[in-house]
This record gives structure tokens, sequence and C-alpha cells, in this order.
């Protein structure tokens, strides 16, 4: 289908003009202030939603470097942006429940029921691959520009990084296709888990449905991609602690987000 006909009986509207807005770069901070009222509307279910993730976040630093896997913790850290919209899943539900005018609850949050079922589970499973992708990338990155020497362990991987020029070539590198796959992934998420939430569609729909929708709408969607890396840079510098409210934040607006794209 080439497109719908408008209103007025006139030509077809090609499907790709149908998905651009035309929002200004500065809706973004639109939706940062309707996930922020949300946020406190009712705030309890969604502050506890945010506790859970800052404890997960914890148990899996501890995990990493019980395990002896410090040497991915940074690729580890990028690579929650790639499964973070699926983790938000239950702050999806409680936007979706004060629109709907439904005393949003922690367990409606934990217990999703989404109109997609297990199809939002799939989505998940491709993000997850897309992480665990992205992690062994890294490895080889590292192991391209260092060879086979040790991780030099947290102490002195930064002076490593910035005083060699093996340092230097891993930063270039590593955040030109660490770039690519957060762009990627932001791009197949985004909306693909909000609308399996509220759609009844399939996984391969709603990710192309968002990448189609990111793509259509680049200036806002880059300012709120913008919002969303800075937020979260700032929650992991605070230890993960700051994740208690800018997590339910984040996820709260990026349900705005998809209610004002879609």
């Amino acid at each position: 289908m080439m497109g719908t006909t408008d209103k007025t009986g006139g030509a077809p509207v090609p499907l790709a003009e149908q998905r651009r807005r035309h929002l200004p770069a500065g809706a973004a901070l639109g939706w940062l202030a309707a996930g922020w009222r949300d946020l406190w509307r009712n705030p309890l279910p969604s502050l506890a939603y945010g506790f859970a993730v800052f404890l997960l976040s914890l148990a899996v630093v501890w995990g990493l470097f019980r395990l002896e896997l410090d040497y991915i913790l940074f690729p580890a850290l990028a690579g929650f942006m790639v499964v973070g919209p699926l983790v938000a899943i239950g702050l999806y539900r409680k936007s979706r429940d004060l629109e709907e005018g439904v005393t949003p609850s922690l367990a409606r949050m934990i217990f999703v029921k989404t109109e997609s079922g297990a199809q939002v589970w799939y989505t998940g499973a491709i993000l997850c691959l897309l992480m665990l992708v992205w992690m062994r990338a890294a490895v080889i990155i590292y192991a391209l520009f260092v060879g086979l020497r040790p991780f030099p362990g947290l102490d002195h991987v930064v002076a490593m990084l910035v005083s060699t020029p093996e340092g230097l070539g891993m930063i270039v590198v590593g955040t030109a296709v660490g770039g690519l796959f957060a762009a990627f992934s932001f791009a197949i998420s985004t909306f693909a888990i909000p609308m399996l939430l509220a759609e009844k569609t399939d996984a391969f729909t709603a990710m192309g449905t968002s990448i189609s929708l990111t793509f259509r709408n680049l200036p806002v969607m880059l300012a709120w991609g913008a919002i969303v890396l800075a937020l979260t840079v700032l929650a992991i510098a605070t230890g993960f602690l700051g994740l208690i409210v800018i997590f339910p934040l984040l996820g709260h607006g990026t349900w705005h987000s998809y209610r004002a794209i879609r």
C-alpha cells in the first residue's frame, strides 16, 4: 500500500510522509516534562521500580568483578542502553494506566500484560543478542589494538587509553563502532516496546516501524537520544544511585515520545 487518501479526498499520502510529524527538537523537553509529571503522580511504584533497576545494576557489576570479567565492564554499561527500553516496559504500563484513569500499582508494572503477547519478549531476546554482539565486538577491538596482553585493570586502563597510540586508536574505533550499535539499537527499540505494549502487532513490524518513525523524525529523536544518553551517564556517575529517579523519568518520557510520534 503506497499510502492513504487525505481527508479532502485528494491524492494518497505516502506512508513515509504519514510517519513524519515535523516536531521541533525542543519537543523532546516536553516529553521529559511529561515523564516527570508521570513519575510524581503516585510516585512510589515508579521509585520502587527505579530502586529495583539500581539493585540489578549493582548486582551485574558485582558479578562481573566476581567472575573476573571486569574487562567488559564498559561495554556492559554501554549495552545497558540497548536493553533499557525492554527493562522500562513496566514504566510504560504505568503511564498508559494514568492516561486511561487506572490506578497504577507496582504489581501491574511488574506483571505486564501486552496487547502483542509474547512478541515483546521475542523483541527483548533480539535486543539481548544485540547487546552480546556489541560486547563481543568490544573485546575484538581491544584484541586488535592491544594484542594478547591481559587487561590492565580499571586502575590502569584510563592511563593506557589516553597515553598510548594503541589506547587512543581504541577510543576512536570503539566510539565509532559503539555509536553505530547504539544508534541502531535506539532506532529499533525506542518505539517498538511501547508499540508492542499498546498495539496488537508482531516483533518485526514493531521494530521496522520504530526505525521508520525514528529516521522520519530525526531532529527531535536526536534531541531525545542526547537527553537519554546524558541522563544515563549522570546516573552511572552517581554509582547508579541516580537510576532510582532517572530511569523512571526516562521510561515515562519514552512513553510520551511514542504517543507523540506514533
